[in-house]
């Protein structure tokens, strides 16, 4: 059985490409992902029309869904919503997203690394709970055979070439623990550049894969999203690029997989999102 999962990021609505973002929403659906993963920074400052417009385009993207918020998804100029709600308005519009999902063949869980407020100058900069990160990993490892993706905001490792750094507080620290329990994937945005890389933990077989942003801040790398595919033996990561005129494949990371074990129950891959 293969797995197809749509990964988009960063569409930064507020400053969005109307275009890309418009046309990834009528790709995506034509693909038929059995996953929609949206890694965050819905919004350019955070706005509540920016957060309209984020809820229209996600309404517009193909079902089950799992949205994680990002750093620009907390108020910019509002320092009393930063200190006290820095998410009120996400959840407002976006509501309460699945933090969790099982479906046949296919475990994923998902954690908020973007804060408010932090005590460090440059409050973009990523943190993760290490204890949160270790339940996750523990429940994913439990169906061994499933597909075991991870979901964040930030890169929890840093890219040499990357414009911009996720700096996230414990990051190392979480993608060694993921690696040590066998997690597939981690997938993020944030850096506005596509990557997948292999992390040097366990068995060298869990990724680190970055999608690109379908905003007007691009750094190097036009508009973009990710299609990955995953059969038994290896996990197909490609950027699907924007153009102008549409999306044309780019890069592709063809990246073995490791050798499944055990099977999980019936009951449990039937599980619903939540």
């Amino acid at each position: 059985m293969t797995i197809r999962l749509v990964h988009l990021s960063d569409p930064h609505f507020g400053c969005e490409n109307g275009e890309a973002v418009e046309a990834a929403a009528a790709a995506a659906t034509a693909l038929r992902p059995d996953l929609t993963i949206i890694s965050g920074d819905l919004t350019a400052e955070g706005r509540s029309r920016e957060f309209s417009a984020a809820r229209e385009w996600l309404a517009r993207l193909p079902q089950p869904q799992i949205v994680t918020p990002g750093n620009h998804d907390t108020p910019v100029w509002n320092l009393a919503q930063r200190l006290f709600r820095p998410f009120g308005r996400y959840r407002d519009f976006v509501g309460q997203s699945a933090t969790n999902g099982y479906f046949p063949g296919l475990t994923v869980r998902s954690l908020n690394t973007a804060r408010g407020v932090q005590p460090r100058f440059d409050w973009s900069k990523g943190s993760i709970d290490l204890a949160a990160v270790k339940k996750a990993a523990e429940e994913m490892a439990i169906a061994s055979k499933a597909l075991k993706v991870f979901v964040c905001h930030h890169p929890l490792i840093e890219m040499s070439n990357a414009a911009v750094s996720g700096g996230v507080h414990r990051g190392l620290a979480a993608a060694r623990l993921l690696a040590e329990q066998n997690i597939d994937l981690i997938l993020s945005g944030h850096v506005h550049n596509p990557f997948a890389l292999a992390l040097p933990w366990g068995d060298g077989m869990t990724y680190a894969v970055g999608a690109g942003t379908l905003s007007q801040r691009t750094r190097g790398t036009p508009a973009c999203f990710l299609t990955i595919e995953a059969s038994l033996e290896t996990i197909t990561v490609a950027v699907q690029e924007w153009t102008g005129a549409g999306f044309e494949q780019g890069l592709v990371w063809a990246l073995p997989r490791r050798r499944l074990e055990d099977c999980r129950s019936k009951e449990e891959a039937s599980l619903p999102l939540r």
